[in-house]
């Protein structure tokens, strides 16, 4: 009430109460709260500035969620990359197994000189497997004049046991040319060291002694029955449809059985025969080898061999090879029947798993995406550092194209890309060439992964000196404060004691009047 006066002591002590209070009061609102600015009344100044700190600290913030999906982008990338690394290695491998295998397939078969004769041109034709559907054909004879012409009758050739004692002497003539005597009663040398006089060295004794006489007939292993002496005419100067060799006063020289049942004269009637000749004869299986491997048609396709006197044909494919000029009983004889050699089945098998593992290196490359967004498919991935968006990234695969089999040069094998070792080569090449494209690839992501986990851990430590800057202006000390309460109300109860003081000395008046 405005009509009481109090003394100026009970005034003084009432006002540094009031005071008290108001300290006491912001003070607990400062421990309260953390801050020594709770509002712009407080501190203009700090309270903006720290709001505008901890405002780009946020906003800082929002950004790091998207760093962090970019990385897990970028981490499903790289991981899709490996797995691709991966499968092309295996192609690899599988390519290289191709390459190694020799497992190819092959026949051999018997020469039938006597039916493959010298009158008409027969030929043996391949087709199928590397070579495709054009027949190339290979002739099993020569007709017309020829330097050597074979002479293929029963009548040429003479079965020596020369291991077993059974020794010859025999003349020996060419139509028109001389009768020489050859005697293997002496033949004694083992030129080859092998214990025995053998079949060798008889038909060596047996030219020399031709040879140095002037006869133009010659002797040798038995093209169409291995193991006999076979005689032919070794020049072109008696050729015609007489062309004979006569084999004449055969004789034992000991040991069995007798000469005449061994001479192949078709019975033996006869010490004395002769052998047909006509004007060309069958190919031995040597000049057939010699053919058929210098045929630029078949090189690197067939490969032929002489397998003890026979023709091995070797199928240089992963699918069966026709040949044409087989006879009902198996043998070449140049006649319409077939015959075919197998592929190899290991080449194609590991062709057909090549692709198998092309497929899967595409379906992993479709699989690798996070959030929407696959790298290896070509998206671009757009990653933001700063609140303005002035400092940014953005990653894609080189060039954008997506990384498929195709982009890689990684193409679909039919099996006949087996068939050449050049071929499998030339696709090891390709290999090797998309593996150095996946890891160019893969080391252009991890730089992007690197630059984008730098900025992000950036990021965070600027986050942090912002919102401590921010922290600095507006933050009380509860220390500080919590002493300040502490003081306060020490001298609340001073001043209410001091208060009690003043007080009394209206008391004593009071007791006066009394």
């Amino acid at each position: 009430m405005s009509g009481i006066t109090i003394s100026r002591g009970v005034r003084s002590n009432l006002l540094a109460l009031q005071n008290i209070a108001s300290q006491r009061e912001t003070i607990q609102g400062r421990l309260a709260s953390g801050k020594k600015i709770n509002s712009a009344l407080d501190n203009p100044t700090n309270f903006f500035t720290s709001a505008a700190l901890n405002a780009r600290a946020n906003d800082l913030g929002s950004l790091l969620d998207s760093m962090s999906n970019g990385i897990k982008t970028l981490e499903a990338a790289d991981n899709g990359l490996k797995s691709i690394t991966r499968t092309v290695e295996s192609l690899q491998s599988s390519i290289r197994q191709a390459r190694q295998d020799k497992s190819f397939k092959s026949e051999a078969y018997k020469i039938d000189g006597a039916a493959i004769g010298s009158v008409t041109t027969k030929n043996l034709s391949f087709s199928g497997g590397a070579i495709g559907t054009t027949p190339v054909d290979v002739a099993l004879n020569s007709v017309g004049a020829s330097p050597e012409p074979l002479l293929t009758a029963s009548g040429n050739f003479i079965n020596l046991d020369v291991s077993g004692g059974q020794f010859y002497t025999f003349d020996v003539a060419a139509e028109s040319g001389p009768s020489v005597f050859v005697s293997l009663n002496s033949l004694t040398a083992d030129t080859n060291t092998d214990g025995a006089v053998d079949l060798a060295e008889a038909i060596v004794h047996t030219n020399d002694r031709l040879t140095s006489l002037g006869s133009d007939v010659r002797a040798r292993d038995s093209l169409t029955q291995p193991g006999r002496m076979e005689f032919y005419i070794a020049s072109g100067t008696h050729t015609g449809p007489t062309s004979s060799i006569t084999i004449s006063n055969m004789t034992a020289m000991g040991g069995s059985p007798s000469p005449i049942a061994n001479m192949g004269f078709g019975g033996g009637a006869s010490a004395n025969g002769s052998s047909g000749g006509g004007t060309g004869g069958a190919k031995s299986v040597e000049q057939l080898v010699s053919d058929i491997n210098g045929n630029s048609s078949l090189r690197n396709k067939v490969r032929a061999t002489n397998d003890n006197g026979r023709l091995r044909i070797e199928n240089l494919s992963t699918s069966s090879m026709t040949l044409a000029g087989i006879g009902g009983d198996g043998e070449i004889d140049g006649t319409a029947g077939t015959g075919a050699v197998g592929g190899n089945d290991i080449r194609a098998d590991l062709i057909r798993q090549f692709n198998d593992l092309r497929q899967q290196l595409d379906r992993t490359a479709e699989d690798a995406s996070f959030n929407g967004i696959n790298l290896l498919r070509g998206d671009a991935l757009g990653i933001t550092f700063n609140e303005t968006g002035s400092s940014s990234l953005t990653i894609q695969s080189k060039g954008g194209k997506p990384i498929n089999s195709t982009n890689l040069g990684i193409d679909a094998q039919a099996v006949s890309a087996a068939d050449a070792d050049s071929s499998l080569d030339a696709i090891l090449g390709k290999l090797s060439t998309a593996l150095g494209s996946l890891r160019s690839q893969s080391s252009s992501f991890g730089s992007n992964l690197s630059m984008v986990q730098n900025r992000q851990d950036f990021t965070k430590a600027t986050m942090n000196t912002l919102r401590g800057g921010a922290d600095n202006l507006v933050l009380a000390d509860q220390n500080e404060e919590g002493a300040n309460l502490l003081a306060l109300n020490t001298r609340a109860q001073l001043a209410t004691s001091a208060l009690s003081f003043a007080s009394q000395g209206d008391q004593q008046v009071l007791q006066f009047l009394r």
